[in-house]
């Protein structure tokens, strides 16, 4: 079997602040990846461990969130520009894969004890809304591998991140490795103890799916995803480029298929 492992940084065990930790000129940017990369380890060694021979790492955070020095040996890594968002040139790398996952999943903007939550962008995004629906990143990944038939079957993150998958993706298997207090302040579990965490959950997911597995997360068509700003100027920006403009901060674009507004 083989699997495809999102990362994103704030959901990390240990990172909790936006400027210091989440922006590449903060002053613990630099340490902060080192312990993303820690976890993404965990879960990587879990997986071979499991059975897994085929294993692609993908940075998901803007500004890169992996060491790459320091990754697993046993993982490739994609990363640069979102490379998901290119739907066309990323279908054939998501097809050669049976299982996703999460390491480092933040909660949805707007989630009160969500630590670090937001959608896609920090400075700029007040919701995300799919189909009418609230989303975040996670249900966006859960629904563009779904889209390939790729089941979403883990995902380690704080306590709203996990309970947003769970509620997105039933039976998905979970690891909180810290619990939000406040949008930049977060009890976190030793590093030590959320890679093993970790670890086992992950081994946990790989193993249920041959007997309980989880499904694709595949919702119907037709698709409309509106984007609420929290300026006006990034609606500005969305409506020369195309899309419907709602209201002075709402911007709209609908399609048939999910791949052409779920990463628009």
């Amino acid at each position: 079997m083989n699997m495809i492992i999102l990362t994103d940084l704030e959901g990390a065990a240990g990172v909790v602040s936006f400027t210091d930790q989440a922006f590449p000129d903060g002053k613990y940017y630099q340490a902060a990846k080192n312990l993303l990369t820690a976890q993404v380890n965990a879960a990587v060694e879990a997986a071979v461990q499991a059975g897994i021979s085929d294993i692609l790492v993908v940075d998901g955070h803007g500004c890169g969130g992996i060491e790459y020095e320091s990754l697993h040996p046993a993982a490739r890594l994609m990363h640069g520009m979102a490379p998901w968002t290119r739907a066309d040139m990323c279908a054939s790398v998501m097809r050669r894969y049976q299982l996703a996952a999460i390491v480092g999943q933040h909660a949805m903007e707007g989630t009160v004890d969500g630590n670090l939550n937001h959608s896609q962008s920090s400075r700029n995004i007040a919701e995300i809304r799919l189909n009418d629906r609230p989303i975040g990143e996670l249900a966006q990944w859960a629904l563009f591998c779904g889209t390939f038939d790729i089941p979403l079957v883990f995902v380690s993150g704080d306590h709203a991140a996990c309970r947003e998958a769970e509620a997105f993706v039933p039976g998905i298997t979970i690891a909180a490795v810290k619990e939000g207090m406040s949008r930049e302040g977060a009890i976190s579990l030793s590093l030590d103890k959320a890679c093993e965490l970790i670890g086992d959950q992950m081994g946990k997911a790989i193993k249920k799916q041959s007997t309980h597995p989880v499904a694709p997360l595949k919702w119907s068509a037709p698709y409309r995803i509106a984007y609420r700003m929290k300026h006006t100027h990034p609606a500005d920006e969305k409506a020369l480029s195309g899309w419907e403009r709602v209201d002075a901060y709402t911007v709209a674009k609908s399609g048939p298929s999910l791949l052409d507004v779920l990463y628009a």
